[in-house]
């Protein structure tokens, strides 16, 4: 369900079935309801049933599958509720969309990985941990969830970021570090302390696990960030081999690393993945610029000719799931599309794809105030130029390369579903 919900649309997964013959899934919608749907009429490999029983309002779903040749599936949704076939289009559209990319996904990592692993993750309930964990377990991968509260199932395991228990990585086969406090956030002393502890300590502490792990992991796969390479690189062209740049978060960044390199000291492959700016209707950057876009009230940052290095969440989850089960990957990797554009042609895409003017330029005045001059220079106004070089080589195969249709496929705005 994680993966087939449209990002645009306000609606959380609280709980799936158990099985398509008899159980239910949850969703959360605005204003607390639950749809609540049951699974009945199974009859496989042919269909299932999915009922509303939570609320006055009928719906009955039916997925039918036909074999088409030898190699491929035919899938049909047909959905019974008073609705307007145009509300679901778009909804449907994606679905479809999402399941053939993410069998696709499936298909090229089952090559590198051919058995089931089990994957200790921390961050999983994050934007990125979210969309690879389900990922993960929908191509038969175990996940198994480091938490900071006490677990709640046989597949989460207690973590302290400061003092971890030496053994919580036993009988698992990779781990996907992803905690850190947010970046976001006005860079004042406290909160630039929060950025670096929540990120260096914990990484050096869990990867100093690997030694006395029972079974433990072949490969530490470590979140970083292009901040590595400061906010100052200008139309500089950047991938894996270029150094480090200027300022707190390239320091951070560094560190952060650095620290990570404990598990390649406990012979583990160690992998940092440096990630652009995330791409998703759900949360991070996107969210925050979509309002002021769809009033028309959008436009170039300052100059607009700072650089953006972005990436569509979809294509971060492949990614993640490459390093996982790709023995050839191992150190920096970054995480971008392999087309950097600069802040105006941003501007000017999304502007596009919402059907919204770009004209007026916005000041750096607004970030200033709300990130404070660091946080604005840092953040807002910094020129990465980064290039997936380590992925071109390996080809692997994103799935949105282009600016334009990861917008589309992430607000519903693909132009075959409007």
């Amino acid at each position: 369900m994680a993966r087939l919900l449209p990002p645009w649309q306000p609606v959380r997964v609280v709980s799936e079935a158990g099985d398509l013959k008899s159980g239910k899934a949850v969703l959360r919608l605005p204003g607390g309801l639950l749809w609540v749907a049951s699974h009945r009429d199974y009859d496989p490999p042919r269909r299932f049933v999915d009922e509303l029983t939570s609320l006055p309002f009928p719906w009955r779903h039916t997925h039918h599958f036909e074999a088409a040749g030898e190699t491929a599936t035919m899938v049909t949704d047909v959905v019974e509720a008073p609705v307007p076939a145009k509300v679901l289009r778009r909804v449907f559209a994606y679905r479809h969309r999402q399941l053939a990319d993410d069998l696709r996904a499936q298909r090229q990592m089952a090559r590198l990985a051919p058995r089931p692993l089990r994957v200790a993750m921390t961050g999983s309930s994050g934007l990125v941990g979210t969309a690879l964990a389900a990922l993960l377990t929908t191509g038969g991968h175990r996940v198994v969830r480091l938490v900071r509260r006490s677990p709640s199932g046989p597949d989460e395991r207690r973590w302290d970021p400061f003092d971890p228990d030496p053994h919580i990585l036993d009988g698992t086969d990779a781990v996907v570090h992803l905690a850190g406090a947010a970046i976001g956030g006005r860079f004042g002393d406290a909160h630039k302390r929060l950025v670096r502890e929540s990120r260096v300590v914990p990484t050096e502490k869990l990867a100093g696990c690997l030694r006395h792990a029972n079974d433990g992991p072949s490969a530490f796969i470590a979140a970083s960030a292009i901040g590595f390479y400061g906010p100052d690189r200008a139309d500089e062209l950047l991938d894996e081999e270029s150094p480090p740049g200027r300022g707190f978060l390239a320091g951070v960044v560094k560190d952060w690393e650095q620290a990570a390199l404990t598990a390649e000291g406990a012979g583990a492959r160690t992998v940092f993945v440096r990630t652009g700016i995330v791409q998703s209707a759900r949360s991070g950057v996107l969210t925050l610029l979509r309002p002021l876009w769809e009033l028309g009230l959008g436009g170039p940052l300052g100059s607009g000719e700072q650089w953006i290095s972005w990436v569509d969440l979809d294509d971060v989850a492949d990614i993640y799931y490459r390093a996982i089960v790709d023995s050839a990957l191992a150190g920096p990797v970054v995480a971008a599309a392999p087309s950097p554009v600069t802040n105006r042609e941003y501007s000017t895409t999304l502007a596009t794809v919402l059907r919204r003017p770009a004209l007026v330029p916005v000041p750096l005045l607004g970030p200033k105030i709300l990130l404070g001059q660091e946080g604005a220079h840092e953040l807002a106004a910094a020129s990465q130029r980064a290039r997936p070089s380590a992925l071109v080589q390996a080809g692997h195969c994103f799935r949105w390369p282009e600016l334009e249709g990861c917008l589309r496929h992430q607000l519903g705005r693909a132009k075959a579903d409007v």
